[in-house]
């Protein structure tokens, strides 16, 4: 699916949930894609780690592509990983449609997101939860999605950090709808609606689906969408959130 195909369809669409697959088991990779796929799942999401920018270890292109060969879906590659800028061709090869780099590992993200649309893929800067906006400012035109990370990146199953959300309502204030708005970290039952609400059009979730196999994939992704979508009827769309606030 083309980069101008995704960013259309993910802004004029209801905010998505996207299963991250670090949960997921690997000993049957393919037979949970097409799980997730048949869930109703629009999108996936892959954290790929290095153990130098962020202190974890997962995978890297072989993954990529083993999950490109079971589905057609759109794949968001979140690479928390230092000299991204080194990989960008690497991970579009192996089936990346959408590629983000953190603010915090690169000196000038610009050129890096500019080299990721010359690739056809979308291009994304994530931001960790102590970086404030003014970072990414300079950035941002160049920018297709801006990630906000609601948790430290390295590890998952961690507390949900309100500052998120202070993010996602300035950047949605901003820019509207012109800014695909992608949250990971912590994101739950519990805290989705109020993702959406402040303006996240894609939601990241790990252990919300995966540690409930025994619920279903497909029962976790409707609950999960059915929240977030609560909370997108009661925010920015109602009218009722003050988005500088």
């Amino acid at each position: 699916m083309s980069r101008t195909r995704i960013l259309a369809e993910l802004r004029t669409s209801p905010p998505a949930v996207l299963p991250s697959l670090l949960l997921c088991d690997f000993g049957n990779l393919a037979t949970e894609v097409q799980a997730l796929e048949q869930a109703g799942a629009r999108a996936l999401h892959l954290d790929v780690m290095d153990g130098h920018f962020v202190p974890n270890l997962t995978y890297g292109m072989p993954i990529v592509e083993a999950v490109r060969r079971a589905t057609e879906l759109p794949l968001d590659v979140h690479l928390m990983i230092a000299r991204p800028a080194d990989y960008i061709d690497a991970f579009v090869d192996a089936g990346a449609s959408m590629v983000t780099i953190h603010a915090e590992a690169v000196a000038e993200p610009a050129p890096v997101l500019e080299r990721i649309r010359r690739r056809g893929a979308v291009a994304s800067l994530a931001i960790n939860p102590p970086t404030p906006l003014e970072r990414i400012a300079p950035a941002l035109p160049h920018c297709d999605m801006v990630l906000c990370m609601s948790v430290s990146p390295g590890w998952g199953a961690q507390k949900f950090d309100p500052v998120a959300l202070e993010k996602l309502r300035t950047l949605k204030a901003q820019y509207g709808d012109g800014l695909l708005l992608e949250v990971d970290g912590g994101v739950n039952v519990d805290t989705i609606a109020d993702c959406t609400a402040a303006g996240a059009q894609l939601l990241v979730v790990g252990s919300a689906i995966f540690r409930n196999r025994q619920q279903g994939y497909a029962e976790s992704l409707s609950e999960l969408t059915a929240l977030g979508g609560e909370g997108g009827r009661d925010g920015f769309a109602t009218g009722k959130l003050d988005p500088l606030k």
